[in-house]
């Protein structure tokens, strides 16, 4: 009897996962996120609200009494805080809209999708191109002239952005929104480490030390989880002004608060955790106070008719921070999505293509805020050149947002569907079905 030969059993391979660029990452994340927007859309709405009230006030007959508001000074002298309102705005206003990005970021990279370091790299990396391509460009237009305000062109107003998304992108799918508010959340900490680094005029080492010991405390109670404000204020203000008097700008001292708050809850926790419960009360803050007040003392610019604008528009400084919101951010952030894009083998998410990106990429180029703030720093409060500055990213910024509205527009019946989609929830189960994929 002929024995035959046994079968060799066929080996299966399980496909290979591809890389996905702006999936939509979790539910719980998804539905965070969409809470923020909606708090930061209400908030750019009144930054630009108040940004306008300030033009026009600035450029009417009553225009002394606007800059008298701004002169106006305020707070002891003896802690070296008797400040302007402008400059109260800079330094104070802004510490707190710094915390809560502090806050964000952190939850971001240890709770939330982007703990995965693949899901990080993209959002990262365009960051730092958006930040890297402009500064490059404004050095280049003012060939070694006036080379301070390299900076100015490298941030992203969150809120100006998605003011605008407000009006033209209601659709955009969940991926890109998240995508954005990443982008703009870890520029915001870029700003920062430059204006510590290469801002600071003078430094009084003493007191910068002194600041560590509040800051300190307050790190040690927060990782209790000490929710007491009486305790916890007094710390968070005492830290801002030693760090105030040592030079470094004030706003530095809201990300390292924001830095120290532990974002996981103990294992017999219940409810929010401290990070979550501090961003909820101190966003609304930021985005409804504190950054329509700094827009408010910080874009009224007298422009002094056609002739005032033609001349400011052809200050090469002027030019240098047009071209790096308008041409420069763009840019840098979709070279750098499509460099990381390559280096990971990702694919994008079914259903986008890469002129949503070169959309999200224009957006990008709205700067404001930190752009304005960064301004001061680098010409000074009130200068001509400031004035300049100012004149610059508002256009810059308005340019930006027009191509962008341009751009999404255009796949605005695409991202209907796609939203469509992410809504449909046939189990009733308050999940949509696509995160359940």
């Amino acid at each position: 009897m002929t024995r035959l030969p046994e079968e060799t059993p066929l080996v299966t391979q399980r496909p290979k996962r591809i890389y996905r660029i702006f999936d939509r990452g979790s539910w719980p994340e998804a539905r965070r996120i969409a809470e923020v927007l909606r708090e930061e859309t209400i908030g750019g709405a009144l930054l630009l609200a108040g940004a306008l009230v300030a033009l026009i006030w600035a450029n009417s007959p009553w225009s002394q009494h606007y800059e008298a508001l701004l002169g106006f000074t305020v707070g002891p002298g003896a802690l070296h805080l008797h400040l302007s309102l402008a400059k109260w705005a800079a330094d104070g206003l802004l510490a707190i809209f710094f915390f809560v990005a502090g806050l964000e970021l952190k939850r971001e990279f240890v709770a939330g999708d982007l703990r995965d370091p693949r899901r990080a790299a993209v959002p990262v990396a365009a960051a730092i191109g958006g930040v890297a391509v402009p500064a490059i460009l404004y050095v280049v237009v003012n060939s070694g002239e006036a080379t301070e305000g390299w900076a100015v062109p490298t941030a992203t107003d969150i809120a100006f952005a998605l003011a605008v998304l407000a009006v033209v992108g209601r659709s955009l799918p969940t991926a890109l929104r998240t995508f954005l508010l990443t982008l703009a959340v870890v520029d915001d900490l870029l700003a920062i480490l430059i204006i510590a680094v290469f801002y600071t005029a003078h430094l009084s080492v003493w007191p910068l030390l002194a600041s560590l010991a509040p800051l300190g405390v307050f790190t040690l109670l927060v990782q209790r989880q000490v929710r007491n404000w009486w305790l916890l204020m007094p710390l968070a203000f005492a830290t801002w002004a030693l760090m105030h008097a040592s030079g470094v700008h004030a706003t530095v001292a809201g990300v390292l608060l924001g830095f120290a708050v532990p974002v996981l809850r103990g294992p017999d926790a219940h409810g929010p955790g401290l990070a979550e419960h501090l961003e909820h009360r101190f966003r609304p803050l930021s985005a409804g106070m504190a950054v329509p007040i700094f827009a408010f003392l910080s874009a009224g610019v007298t422009i002094g008719g056609f002739d005032g604008l033609g001349s400011a528009l052809t200050d090469p400084v002027v030019v240098g921070i047009m071209a790096g919101l308008v041409v420069g951010k763009p840019v840098g952030i979709v070279a750098a999505t499509w460099l990381t894009a390559r280096f990971t083998r990702g694919q994008l998410d079914s259903g986008l293509a890469w002129i949503d990106v070169v959309g999200l990429a224009l957006l990008g180029g709205i700067g404001f805020t930190v752009s304005l703030l960064i301004g001061e720093l680098a010409f000074g409060l009130g200068s001509e050149r400031d004035g300049h500055v100012k004149i610059a990213v508002l256009a810059g910024s308005l340019a930006a947002a027009a191509l962008a509205a341009a751009v999404l527009r255009v796949r605005n019946r695409t991202y209907r569907r796609l939203r469509a989609a992410e809504r449909v929830d046939r189990d009733r189960d308050n999940v949509p079905d696509v995160y359940q994929m």
